[in-house]
């Protein structure tokens, strides 16, 4: 509960008139030490002031009495300022009355001292009406509370309007707002705070911004770090570094944090390594996870597993779930499923998911799917998407589809690429271009491929299709690579076209591999074609062996040539099969011979 506020007039020590010392004259060079002699001065004249006060009340001046228990009370000294704000406050004064409230309530003695207050209330006193609005409220009387509170913010008491927003908004009264307005307009930080959360929550940031910037120049420190993540995300980065600074520095640690991001973004990671580790060691799990990361990124997997331990006793599950990435990366899989099971447990729903495929892959399907399901039902994309897997490998199509079709609303290419191959095969082309897009633009290379070439067949896209097939080519799809090359070679781009032949035979494409030996040949470059043709024809490229046939043949190698012969055959397609077949044919005379 907030400390009642004191009422009635305080008179503050003056310090000395003028600069004169006694003793000492202009020019003297004797020194003195002026705060000390000032404090012993102001200490004598309140010493002085509270002798009168004393003298006055004992001798039954009743302001007096009222002005001693304010002094004595201020100063803490309870027991002796009692009966003077007694005397004071039985005589009728309201000031009195809400101090000996104030006394009574630090003594412990809270119904007499909700007496005192109600008394100094009905008299006009805002800071007792406050007072006692506070006191009833934390007795469950609401009602009445509220009576009082308003009356002390309807006289401009700025701590009677905060409560009194404070205990609307508890109520989910619209009023709210208005009271925390007005005491945030008096100059009360918390009030400009809970106004700016309101305004947000109301999708309101300018005005958020505003009342946030109003309490965070007043040193609030949540304040400052919602400014932050305000300006951030409007761009403003280097302001929110100041903002995020100096609520870091009012100790709020997830300011701290959110620096620490703010930096790594920024490319300053030992700055960054700083501020996680000073947020972390004030117990923010999130900073404790962001240390982790970066070890176990250097390879420090000691380190990591440290900080992510101190994450997970911060309450923070990610801890659990990132500990069980790290045994996973190491080959630890016992411990690694533990602490998924632990975080997944604890609703983590990537855990969820990770657990579910481990449980799979060691062919636990009936122990996977329900964490599957609860990973899909928290929100999980690839839970959702795995889901759909499980389905669609017991031949369940419609409830594949449904999952794969949650996971695409959320942006998961591959969930989008298997709806899209299912509308092609139904002949649904319209609908399988708009899925396929959908897939490539959330990352999926084969989607990306497969709408290009549902382009390329249109014919009256030509331009379209070929950035898609770059995007997929630069996502490493290989098949979209020689189509990059092919197209190359077509404008007679051969060096480009030689790249990305090359790229895609480097990765296991026997069409590449083939078509970059083609194109080493007629550059004249037959020993690396060969090397090429090679590769093709012991992928099982029909079209390389024959090649390679024809290439012994002339260079009077006939029993290589066989050899290349029946490996063309073998590996087809039929109309190098038959060729083939023609060119034995044509070669067993000599070959009986």
């Amino acid at each position: 509960m907030p400390r009642p506020q004191l009422s009635g007039r305080y008179p503050a020590p003056a310090g000395p008139d003028g600069a004169v010392v006694d003793g000492a004259a202009d020019g003297d060079a004797d020194r003195f030490d002026t705060a000390s002699f000032e404090t012993e001065l102001a200490a004598r004249e309140s010493a002085a002031l509270e002798s009168r006060h004393r003298a006055s009340a004992d001798a039954g001046d009743i302001n007096a009495a009222n002005q001693l228990g304010a002094l004595l009370l201020r100063r803490g000294d309870l027991e002796d300022a009692e009966p003077y704000l007694r005397k004071a406050a039985a005589a009728g004064l309201r000031a009195a009355a809400n101090n000996l409230g104030v006394l009574l309530h630090q003594r412990g003695h809270r119904s007499e001292a909700g007496t005192w207050w109600r008394q100094a209330a009905v008299a006009g006193s805002a800071p007792a009406a406050h007072a006692l609005g506070l006191h009833l409220r934390d007795h469950g009387d609401e009602e009445s509370a509220e009576y009082w509170l308003h009356f002390a913010a309807e006289q401009g008491h700025p701590l009677g309007a905060y409560a009194l927003g404070d205990l609307m908004e508890h109520r989910r009264d619209v009023r709210a707002e208005r009271w925390f307005k007005a005491a945030a307009d008096a100059g009360h930080r918390e009030a400009a705070y809970r106004l700016a959360r309101m305004r947000e929550a109301a999708g309101d940031k300018e005005s958020a911004e505003t009342w946030y910037r109003t309490a965070a120049v007043r040193s609030h420190a949540r304040a400052a770090l919602r400014l932050g993540v305000l300006v951030e995300e409007r761009g403003a980065r280097e302001e929110a570094a100041r903002w995020y600074r100096q609520s870091a520095q009012n100790g709020e640690p997830r300011a701290a944090c959110a620096l620490g991001f703010l930096l790594r973004d920024s490319g300053d990671l030992p700055s960054a390594a700083e501020w996680w580790q000073e947020a972390a060691e004030a117990g923010d799990g999130n900073a404790a996870n962001a240390l982790g990361a970066l070890h176990a990124a250097r390879g420090e997997d000691g380190a990591a597993e440290r900080w992510y331990r101190a994450a997970l006793d911060a309450g923070d599950h990610n801890g659990a779930f990132n500990l069980g990435l790290l045994c996973s990366g190491t080959g630890r899989e016992t411990q690694a499923e533990q602490w998924f099971r632990r975080a997944a447990y604890a609703g983590h729903r990537e855990a969820c998911n990770a657990l579910a495929v481990i449980l799979l892959q060691r062919g636990d399907e009936a122990g996977a799917e329900p964490w599957f399901s609860k990973a899909a039902e928290a929100g999980s994309v690839d839970g959702a998407f795995n889901l759909g897997i499980l389905h669609a490998n017991r031949g369940e199509q419609r409830q594949a589809q449904e999952w794969y079709a949650r996971a695409a609303a959320e942006g998961h290419g591959e969930a989008a690429l298997q709806l899209a191959v299912v509308k092609e095969q139904r002949g649904d082309l319209t609908a399988a271009m708009e899925r396929y897009r959908q897939a490539a633009t959330g990352g999926s290379a084969e989607g990306a491929f497969r709408l290009a070439s549902l382009l390329d067949r249109r014919g009256d896209v030509a331009e379209e299709a070929e950035h898609w097939y770059a995007v997929a080519a630069d996502q490493g799809h290989a098949r979209a690579q020689v189509r990059m090359g092919v197209r190359a070679a077509e404008r007679g781009a051969l060096e480009i076209a030689e790249s990305w032949y090359r790229r895609a035979a480097e990765i296991g494409s026997r069409s590449a591999a083939f078509n970059l030996g083609l194109l080493l040949a007629r550059q004249e470059r037959e020993a690396e074609a060969m090397l090429w043709y090679t590769r093709a024809a012991d992928a099982g490229h029909g079209r390389a062996a024959l090649r390679l046939a024809l290439l012994a043949l002339r260079r009077g190698e006939p029993v290589q040539a066989e050899t290349w012969c029946r490996r063309a055959t073998d590996y087809g397609p039929p109309e190098v099969a038959e060729r083939a077949a023609r060119l034995l044919d044509a070669m067993h005379p000599e070959l009986s011979a």
